[in-house]
């Protein structure tokens, strides 16, 4: 069995962590799966998924280290006209960003629970924001 949810989420800076945590276990809760495993997935190429503890101050260092391995500024061949878009792409940060942190977790489900340990909380990761943006929660198993 496959069960999935589409959500959403209104980032309101270019790099924020927002947690999704509770969205996950109640869409494994509701999903009536007892055993399996749970699939979060960014719908963008600039906005990832991941895990890690809930500290303000762990926030900013990972603010810090991204921006140090990914700065705003820099001779980024992305920051030229795209005809495709019919614009001038300067995102690469945020490109480059989710590429180091990833787009996706998984987490087993055992007995209609979704396995997370209390530090381990799940983020909707931003790095081009603000934008109103979509993420996945699949649960699959039986």
């Amino acid at each position: 069995m496959v069960k999935l949810t589409t959500k959403k989420v209104l980032s309101e800076k270019e790099f924020q962590l927002i947690s999704i945590r509770e969205e996950v276990i109640k869409a494994v809760e509701e999903s009536g799966i007892q055993n399996g495993i749970v699939l979060v997935m960014s719908a963008h190429t600039t906005a990832g998924v991941m895990v890690n503890e809930d500290l303000e101050c762990l926030h900013v260092d990972m603010e810090k280290t991204l921006d140090k391995m990914a700065p705003v500024v820099a001779d980024y061949a992305h920051s030229h006209y795209l005809p495709s878009y019919g614009a001038t792409g300067g995102n690469a940060p945020g490109h480059l960003k989710q590429m180091l942190t990833g787009y996706e977790v998984v987490f087993p489900v055992i007995e209609g629970k979704a396995l997370i340990r209390f530090a381990q909380d799940i983020y909707f990761a931003e790095f081009d924001g603000p934008q109103l943006r979509t993420y996945y929660i699949e649960v699959m198993g039986e």
